[in-house]
């Protein structure tokens, strides 16, 4: 198990290339299951999410290299295995995903249940009700959703949760839906940059799909898919995660491959929070200020401000002048960080679905430990501010989302290394 030792205080400068979306990357190689003949891909990142889902593309009969460019090809060359297992899946949530393709293309799925998520609870209620819209028989046995068809048939699919709408359970409608019979409307559909992706990869293979980036999407079914090139968009919470990183450290950092249009809640928050931000020819430049404001802010579907930045935005504002409060409508558990931010000096304060977060002069190194996959980058932004060292424990988790940061954050001039515990 590996950490990351941090010399903080240390203003970041230069150019980071952001990599491609991981989670577009996922669903988008789990469609390879809908597809005859080989997929070639561009930007996909060499992340520990990645490979597991390679993994289990592998066990239902994939074939997988990766060209001298860089390049994934993937091609479905054995088609009768339909189990996705307990071992695999229950690494990872996303991979939950190759359900709806799996059952529209062979018929019959059997896939782990995800099992638990320690950023709250993340039920799959509404996975298994759009498929049964679909035609799809399911039943839940031994930690299994089994599910059989014929042939899916469209029908109207509505996706409204407490929280609104589900990202991967459109993700794996819409994909059992492009080998349905008829035409599925798919009603509160998420309308998140990576869903839009997705739908890009779809329809380049032949489906047909209208509405996607909108709350409703019209898929009709085809008879089948082709493998086809394609390359993901890149990844925007990297993106906004450099975009702090240059911020709190009162640097200058150009974010390349950024997207403004994926990032506009982002950016429209760390201008209010006093943040210089330029759009540049091949992505956005940040500039740190000497002071930071305060701010509220309310974690919302896209395209409000993502829950997947909420933690790094809180680093920023434990810094910030004033009182700030972030209010969490998407995972109202998802507040494992403040703990450990509070080890470093921060003072903040959970109350319910919201973090109280009184700004300080400034924080301190310490050892602190990651809890998941977001609050690891906090983590590593609050190092990266504070006075002294810090250290950074079970940074497995950064490295499901973010391909070598330390390595990146160096070229930036940070002083961080990768050590075995």
């Amino acid at each position: 198990m590996d950490k990351f030792v941090i010399e903080g205080g240390r203003p970041l400068k230069g150019v980071v290339q952001v990599g491609g979306a991981k989670n577009a990357a996922l669903p988008i190689l789990a469609a390879t299951l809908l597809a005859e003949g080989k997929c070639r891909f561009r930007n996909v990142p060499d992340l520990r999410d990645i490979k597991t889902l390679l993994r289990i593309l592998q066990e239902l009969g994939a074939e997988i290299g990766r060209g001298e460019d860089g390049t994934l090809e993937i091609e479905m060359v054995y088609e009768r295995n339909v189990t996705a297992t307990y071992e695999l899946v229950s690494k990872m949530r996303a991979s939950f995903c190759v359900l709806g393709p799996l059952l529209a293309r062979r018929g019959q799925a059997r896939v782990s249940l995800p099992g638990g998520c320690v950023i709250g609870n993340r039920p799959i209620d509404l996975h298994l009700k759009g498929l049964r819209a679909l035609g799809a028989e399911i039943e839940v046995r031994h930690g299994y959703v089994e599910s059989r068809c014929k042939r899916l048939k469209g029908g109207e699919v509505y996706l409204g949760g407490h929280s609104g709408s589900t990202v991967l359970g459109t993700a794996n409608v819409m994909m059992a839906a492009t080998l349905a019979e008829g035409e599925t409307t798919i009603v509160n559909a998420a309308c998140e940059p990576e869903i839009q992706d997705l739908a890009g990869f779809l329809v380049k293979m032949g489906g047909k799909i209208e509405g996607a980036g909108s709350s409703q999407m019209r898929i009709t079914g085809v008879e089948r898919l082709q493998g086809v090139e394609y390359s993901v968009i890149p990844d925007r919470v990297e993106a906004g995660t450099f975009l702090v990183a240059g911020a709190i450290t009162g640097g200058d950092v150009t974010v390349r491959g950024a997207s403004s249009e994926h990032l506009s809640a982002v950016i429209d928050i760390l201008k209010e929070v006093g943040v210089s931000l330029e759009k540049t020819d091949d992505g956005i430049r940040v500039k740190g200020p000497s002071t930071l404001k305060a701010v509220d802010v309310t974690t919302l579907p896209y395209p409000g401000f993502p829950t997947d930045i909420q933690a790094q935005l809180m680093v920023l504002l434990s810094v910030a002048n004033g009182i700030s409060v972030i209010t969490e409508k998407i995972y109202p558990d998802r507040f494992m960080h403040v703990a450990e931010l509070n080890r470093l000096g921060a003072q903040i304060r959970k109350e319910g679905p919201s973090a109280i977060v009184l700004g300080v002069k400034g924080l301190s190194g310490a050892p602190v430990m990651a809890s998941d996959l977001r609050a690891s980058a906090a983590l590593v932004l609050a190092g990266l501010r504070a006075k002294g060292t810090t250290e950074v424990h079970r940074v497995y988790h950064i490295d499901r989302g973010y391909e070598r940061i330390e390595e990146r954050l160096e070229s930036l001039g940070a002083r961080i290394r990768r050590e075995e515990e």
